[in-house]
């Protein structure tokens, strides 16, 4: 089973999006995927409901919600079959809670936007996984996401070249499509739609899932009960 965190401080991001799409690619692929909702806004949760019974099962975990009458492990048990597990992040973690979302973590997601404000979030979310959560960049387990760019631009350009002086690998460019809108409103992913609709955008997910297939150089295999993520 391999835990992905999708990540950043920084709110509006496209974390959700870049969740619920990777749920959906697992599902659609007849994998066993856990959608993990850690930020109490639901959405992940909201999109899993929207969900047929004839398209391909995720189970959803609401994280977010507190229930006295069960232990938190028990809340956050993953199902023993499930190949990923996915974990929603909230906006606005502290630095000191990043060692306890990003552990057992096989794979480390950090989506950023072409904007100024972006970017300088983006710069100090991966400085303090390296220096506070201490993922090492040999490890290769944390990736960037540049989302809703539309190339061609200024603030496109800024962001490839800001991205390259991390020293962390751009995993995947996604563009500025209204089909993770329609998409994200019927329950479904861009891999879920019709492929004369969504090629374009299928196409871009394909080095992001070459490189969460790779094995990370050090780290050990997720536990079955995640570490609980404080709510913010």
């Amino acid at each position: 089973m391999k835990r992905i965190v999708v990540m950043n401080p920084k709110g509006g991001s496209g974390k959700t999006t870049i969740a619920i799409n990777l749920a959906s690619y697992f599902a659609s692929r007849q994998h066993t995927p856990v959608l993990m909702d850690f930020d109490p806004q639901g959405s992940s949760i909201r999109w899993v409901r929207k969900r047929q019974p004839t398209q391909a099962p995720i189970h959803a975990i609401a994280a977010f919600e507190k229930d006295s009458r069960t232990t938190r492990a028990f809340q956050l048990r993953v199902p023993d079959k499930s190949s990923h597990v996915i974990v929603d992040t909230p906006a606005a973690i502290e630095s000191r809670e990043m060692p306890d979302i990003t552990r057992d973590a096989d794979k480390i997601l950090v989506p950023v936007l072409p904007s100024d404000i972006d970017i300088h979030a983006c710069s100090r979310c991966i400085r303090d996984l390296l220096l506070v959560a201490k993922i090492r960049r040999e490890d290769d387990r944390i990736g960037v996401i540049a989302n809703r760019v539309r190339r061609n631009t200024l603030t496109y350009q800024t962001l490839i070249r800001f991205l390259q002086t991390l020293g962390i690998p751009i995993v995947a460019t996604i563009r500025d499509s209204q089909n993770y809108v329609r998409a994200a409103e019927l329950g479904i992913g861009v891999h879920e739609m019709k492929s004369y609709i969504a090629q374009a955008d299928v196409e871009q997910w394909e080095p992001l899932i070459e490189w969460l297939d790779k094995p990370s150089t050090t780290h050990t295999p997720a536990l079955s009960t995640p570490p609980a993520i404080a709510s913010v």
